[in-house]
């Protein structure tokens, strides 16, 4: 047995309370290598045998640890514990394959010896189910299937307030990267019930304060709605309208850095180093300068931190009190006058932690079950442990499906790995939460990484859908959009039937009902896959009381059910290339 790969980590994603009272425990050990693990835990004070001292014991349980996630170079292991007194202390005890048997404690590791059981050595402690410790899930996202829209690019509903030079509504442009095309947000309320229609009760809109450009991720002022978009009082009407037909709203907060015609920058290129906002900025030398290159969003020798190199987004000191102060008010104001429901954080991981604990306080302060969505690309565990966010942007897991799937950059079997992997970064409430995007403003279409082939985009999707975490569509995917990266995937949103690919809709329509339907299964249950075959390109796994297959590869696969409850090219029995079924 490979004692050396064994590990667990008290007080963290490996043991943590899931519920109320009830305790999740992991452990990880090499990969075939160990034939079974039973946790031994109970009260920390309760012992038997107390009159004498040579023959008392710890009057603990047992419990075989059940084996839920494989990854290519670990096990996993997991129990479902509780203790009345709401305190624990546990220890396992590990047998492998070869024979060889060890308790493994907060101490170390040890040869096998029952004393070390009965007398707890050194065991592992949650010294108290601390129920304000417990990471929080909001039980309406699970529930959310999420829409995402480029304000700019979803519907224009009032032209009065269209900028100069703005294009005709053309689905077939291809837009460049300062173009516009007057979308705004009384054309978001003139299509509310397409989002009704199509199933989806979460918006997830990208930035709508004033800005510069028309990504809006160059905030000049976050207190105010930009002018092209509408006004605060439309804005208002649009998350009234949107909670009566049960869509929630989040809006998409830019803290890491502001844009360069921002009243506060403006000061500091005008006075340098004695603007009193100097210091809401991390400008290394004076005076704050850049050299321009062709490039609009990237400059040379900037003197002053940025947003990667882009010299239009000065980065945001929010270790400064008084920045702090501003956009905590921010954050506190847009829920509290205009009842949003969520914010979404861009760039979230290159700003302080200790500004993100003060946001959450700020945020839960504000309104019940509030829903904080990180932009993390990579492994986001430091902020995912109940004080600062509720999940983060899943593209570790989406891109593993993607690559699995669709490019074939990895095996089926790696794309298994990778799955798993991201499962065991966290915890079950916060997997349940993830936000599973395949494709966004900042990422080719879906359809496009498909090479056009509607049938791998709705494989793909499926397979997203029966996922753990929440799905999110990018708006126009539901009529077959496409577009490469940024600022092609940034084309507007085609309204009449002309351009839509009104089978694509119904596909989408019909996934997010299914979605609904079992909800619950696909929030609560593991995924237990059944069938990895890269050769043969078959992907088989179960949610609970529901089955699935899907079928890259050029060979039909045989499946039999009671009953389908959705499919693609599925010919009797037979799952056709790139067709998928979920079946009882």
């Amino acid at each position: 047995m490979n004692k050396a790969a064994i590990y667990h980590r008290p007080e963290s994603e490996f043991a943590y309370l899931y519920a109320k009272n009830l305790m999740h425990v992991r452990l990880q050990t090499q990969k075939s290598d160990v034939e079974k693990v039973e946790l031994f835990y109970g009260d920390p004070y309760s012992w038997e045998g107390l009159d004498n001292p040579e023959t008392q014991y710890w009057a603990s349980q047992k419990v075989e640890m059940k084996k839920y996630l494989s990854t290519n170079i670990s096990d996993y292991f997991e129990a479902e514990i509780t203790v009345a007194t709401k305190r624990v202390d546990y220890l396992f005890v590990i047998t492998g394959l070869d024979g060889e048997k060890v308790v493994y404690t907060d101490q170390g590791m040890f040869d096998y010896d029952e004393s070390l059981v009965t007398k707890k050595y050194g065991a592992f402690r949650l010294p108290y189910f601390h129920e304000s410790d417990r990471f929080k899930a909001p039980e309406w996202v699970k529930e959310t299937v999420w829409y995402q829209i480029f304000p700019e690019r979803f519907a224009n509903g009032d032209t009065s307030n269209d900028p100069e030079g703005t294009k005709a509504w053309n689905p077939q442009d291809v837009p460049d990267r300062q173009d516009f095309y007057g979308g705004d947000l009384q054309g978001v309320i003139d299509h509310l019930e397409h989002l009704t229609e199509l199933g989806v009760n979460g918006i997830y809109f990208t930035p709508i304060f004033q800005a510069f450009s028309n990504h809006k991720y160059d905030t000049e002022d976050y207190m105010e709605i930009d002018k092209q978009f509408g006004d605060k009082e439309l804005f208002k009407t649009l998350v009234k309208e949107a909670h009566a037909r049960g869509i929630k709203v989040m809006l998409d907060a830019v803290f890491n850095h502001i844009g360069d015609t921002s009243a506060q920058w403006q000061d500091v290129l005008k006075n340098q180093e004695k603007s009193k906002f100097a210091d809401w900025f991390h400008v290394n030398s004076w005076p704050a300068t850049y050299t321009p290159t062709d490039d609009f969003e990237n400059a040379e020798n900037a003197t002053y931190d940025t947003f990667a190199f882009t010299p239009h987004m000065p980065k945001l000191n929010t270790a400064n009190p008084e920045v702090e102060a501003y956009l905590l008010k921010v954050a506190d104001y847009w829920i509290s006058e205009f009842d949003i429901d969520a914010w979404r954080l861009d760039v979230a991981d290159e700003v302080d932690h200790t500004f993100w604990k003060k946001f959450r306080t700020t945020c839960d302060a504000a309104k019940d079950d509030f829903y904080i969505l990180g932009e993390v690309w990579h492994s986001a565990q430091p902020w995912l442990v109940g004080d600062e966010f509720s999940a983060v942007m899943n593209y570790a897991y989406t891109d593993a499906i993607k690559d699995g799937l669709i490019t074939k950059k990895i095996s089926l079997e790696q794309m298994v790995s990778n799955i798993n992997t991201q499962l065991t970064l966290y915890r079950k409430q916060v997997n349940q939460m993830m936000f599973n995007v395949l494709d966004s403003h900042d990422t080719p279409r879906i359809l496009t990484v498909a090479k056009n082939n509607k049938n791998l985009m709705k494989l793909v999707e499926t397979f997203t859908f029966m996922q753990p975490g929440v799905p999110c569509i990018y708006y126009g995917d539901e009529y077959a959009v496409t577009g490469g990266m940024d600022p092609e995937c940034r084309k507007v949103m085609p309204w009449e039937e002309k351009d839509q690919d009104l089978e694509m809709f119904d596909f989408f329509k019909n996934l997010i009902a299914l979605r609904k339907q079992y909800q619950g299964i696909l929030s609560d249950s593991e995924v237990e896959w059944k069938i990895v075959d890269s050769e043969n390109g078959i992907v088989k796994f179960e949610r609970g009381s529901l089955k699935a297959i899907f079928n890259i590869g050029e060979k039909p696969a045989y499946f039999s059910a009671d009953e389908v409850v959705f499919s693609n090219l599925v010919d009797q029995n037979n799952i056709l290339q790139y067709g998928f079924v979920i079946y009882k």
